[in-house]
């Protein structure tokens, strides 16, 4: 299987290098920052699954990394913490099945409002279950170390990413681009779009759950008001929108320019950093619809048109 460097090598190499790079510095903030940049990375690119290629705007993406978050706290103590966190995976998915058949019929704005109402819906049947439990927040001591941490959040980047790259290059990928174009004439020449739909939801929920899981060790606490923040499904759609790519390049992209700029943001200007945010998103989807992937094809479309340069 060859690979198109700017669209499939160029994403892979970026996560690799950037993970292997990072530990040189010797700082435990880098470690900290590389751990947050490859979980959004690895958020970002399982929603890329559904929503990227096959045209279904999630806005409740939350949901999954919620569930496995909270079942490995569930779990916390009575199996090995690596069996709780693949618990939690499994959890996310099977979720993702059990309600998919309903909500991958509607598409468009219902789709994007059905997915935010799911991931509420599901906040609050936790917040309800932990009343129950007599438990109002959950402290995890005695976690694996930041250095562990961020070697498995970067691994599940890679993962990601990859997983993106492969799905494109297989009959399951170019099924969900048809059914982005025109579900209904993908539908006429034997496309399976609800089969389909049904294997990227669930793909697209199994690493976010793993996601959900290794935030909550990060911390050391869970909060279903936090895990289930609406939030990071935002922040996931803008991380794609700044990308601007349906592919594994978009995610990655996407996920570096947003956690740099929030980091140099936060510390610098931390009143209007939010402002800032919200001004310069506007300015992408006005002026640079296409994103940062857009904006990097023209880049190499302009020095390949220049006088001198060209293929030989």
């Amino acid at each position: 299987m060859s690979l198109n460097f700017s669209r499939d090598a160029l994403p892979l190499l970026l996560v690799a290098v950037g993970a292997l790079c990072l530990p040189l510095l010797g700082n435990d903030y880098y470690l900290g920052v590389g751990f947050t940049l490859f979980g959004w990375v690895a958020l970002a690119q399982s929603w890329t699954l559904v929503s990227g290629l096959a045209g279904y705007i999630s806005l409740g993406h939350v949901v999954f990394a919620g569930i496995g978050g909270y079942l490995l706290v569930l779990t916390w103590g009575a199996v090995p913490i690596w069996l709780g966190a693949i618990v939690g995976a499994v959890g996310a998915g099977l979720f993702a099945l059990l309600v998919g058949l309903p909500v991958m019929r509607v598409r468009g704005p219902y789709f994007v409002i059905l997915t935010f109402g799911l991931a509420e819906f599901a906040k609050y049947v936790v917040i309800n279950i932990e009343s129950v439990l007599g438990k109002f927040s959950r402290l995890l001591l005695g976690g694996p170390a930041l250095q562990d941490l961020y070697w498995v959040m970067a691994a599940l980047a890679l993962v990601g990413t990859f997983s993106v790259v492969v799905v494109r290059r297989l009959r399951l990928g170019a099924g969900l681009i048809a059914i982005r174009e025109d579900e209904t004439a993908a539908g006429t020449l034997g496309v399976p779009t609800m089969r389909f739909k049904l294997i990227a939801f669930a793909l697209s929920a199994l690493l976010p759950g793993l996601v959900g899981a290794m935030f909550v060790l990060r911390t050391g606490y869970f909060e279903p008001l936090q895990a289930f923040d609406p939030i990071i499904s935002f922040t996931i759609v803008t991380m794609a929108i700044i990308g601007g790519s349906e592919d594994a390049r978009g995610p990655v992209l996407g996920a570096i320019f947003l956690v740099l700029l929030s980091e140099l943001l936060w510390s610098n200007f931390p009143q209007v950093y939010m402002v800032i945010l919200g001004v310069l998103l506007i300015g992408f989807v006005l002026f640079a619809p296409n994103g940062v992937s857009g904006l990097l094809d023209r880049l190499a479309s302009r020095s390949l048109q220049r006088p001198g340069v060209g293929l030989v």
